[in-house]
């Protein structure tokens, strides 16, 4: 899978993710292929940064509808605001990419079948498969390295001086110790808003 990792310290807001690629057996390390698994969206509050974990034809299908969503449309800045856009995207990715939404016979709500970090310059937040909405005060992880990240960010979070270093210590943490995540890694940093 991957690992992605988003952090929030000093002002500073840091997403960065690992570049491999897996299928099945097979990897397609960043030598043969640019796999960017984060994105950026601009809303007219600012740039949103997305990264993913999940199945390759989420990457192409969430930038696609996602970059050509209405910015009045398109809010990320809050947690209500992340639910709100997501909820409005699950019938368009249905009607038009062909999203299948079932997991289980007994799921409580249509699955969204994907694990979403966003960062901004109003904080992180964690989406999942039923637009279940978190907004996380210091740092969060996602994919397969997100274990071993989270204990590397946690580890460094008091001693580092920014956010970026925290996350660089987490994804180098995923990409040494996860079998589906390798370097190198993209990482994006951008300042806190005042009020945050």
């Amino acid at each position: 899978m991957t690992t992605v990792v988003a952090v929030k310290k000093a002002g500073q807001i840091a997403i960065a993710a690992d570049t491999l690629v897996t299928f099945g057996d097979t990897m397609l390390s960043h030598r043969y292929e640019d796999n960017s698994k984060i994105f950026r969206v601009d809303t007219e509050a600012g740039p949103s940064y997305i990264g993913m974990a999940g199945t390759v034809a989420h990457f192409p299908v969430l930038r696609k509808a996602m970059t050509s969503m209405p910015r009045e449309i398109l809010q990320l800045g809050s947690k209500d605001e992340v639910f709100d856009t997501f909820t409005k995207l699950h019938p368009y990715l249905k009607d038009n990419f062909f999203l299948q939404t079932k997991e289980e016979d007994s799921d409580p709500y249509e699955s969204s079948q994907f694990s979403v970090v966003i960062a901004n310059a109003s904080g992180i937040y964690g989406l999942y498969s039923y637009r279940e909405v978190f907004e996380f005060k210091e740092f969060w992880g996602i994919g397969s390295g997100r274990s071993f990240a989270l204990g590397a960010m946690h580890a460094i979070y008091n001693k580092a001086k920014t956010a970026r270093e925290v996350a660089e210590a987490g994804i180098t943490a995923g990409c040494e110790f996860d079998r589906n995540s390798a370097l190198p890694f993209d990482v994006f940093t951008l300042r806190m808003r005042d009020n945050k």
